[in-house]
């Protein structure tokens, strides 16, 4: 059983510093752009480090709930929204890169895209599926959805299923990394259907 720091502790010690922590992987794609040092494809590289944060956050996202069951540790509810919207940030960054950097805005070229190649099709389906939820992520939207926030916030689920397929989708070769994200999800998704199972 894991010790419950005080509510204090959370809002102005853990959440702050993890709130810093989040930023760091932003902030060195930030300086490597201007020192130029993030190799011959810097396009490239931006976008798969968006899109790997956006897949690590949202898992972490995911875990959170699962790991204070097991643990006891209540407060770290008071984390998951944060990660979730930070989830929504990288998300942002990502599909940012897409449009911008590598078609310039050329929604045209856009919309041929999409449909055509699987991988980027299942990723704008997760993108818009983030958006209502990123939406509806304050307090105030809760209180006015009531259970029907529950029923759209798990679509997070479905998100996650589609990020992986996304990931899997796009490596040619290597797959192991997207294929560890996906044992994560399964995991996750198992332990939920075994809570759904035994009520």
């Amino acid at each position: 059983m894991f010790v419950r720091p005080a509510d204090k502790t959370v809002s102005y010690v853990i959440k702050p510093a993890l709130f810093i922590l989040c930023l760091v992987p932003f902030a060195l794609l930030v300086v490597g752009l201007v020192n130029d040092s993030l190799g011959t494809n810097p396009v490239e590289r931006i976008t798969h480090e968006t899109g790997d944060w956006t897949l690590r956050f949202l898992l972490i996202t995911l875990t959170i709930t699962p790991f204070r069951r097991l643990t006891g540790s209540s407060w770290l509810i008071k984390l998951r929204r944060m990660f979730g919207l930070f989830t929504f940030f990288y998300a942002c960054l990502h599909f940012l890169t897409y449009i911008w950097f590598d078609h310039y805005f050329d929604w045209i070229e856009i919309v041929k895209d999409i449909p055509k190649r699987p991988f980027i099709t299942v990723g704008f389906i997760a993108f818009v599926l983030l958006i209502p939820l990123a939406a509806t992520s304050t307090n105030s939207m809760m209180r006015r959805l009531k259970k029907n926030w529950v029923k759209l916030h798990k679509l997070v689920y479905v998100i996650a299923v589609l990020g992986v397929l996304h990931f899997l989708w796009l490596v040619k070769a290597d797959t192991l990394e997207p294929l560890i994200y996906a044992s994560i999800l399964l995991v996750l998704l198992g332990y939920r259907a075994y809570l759904q199972r035994t009520g």
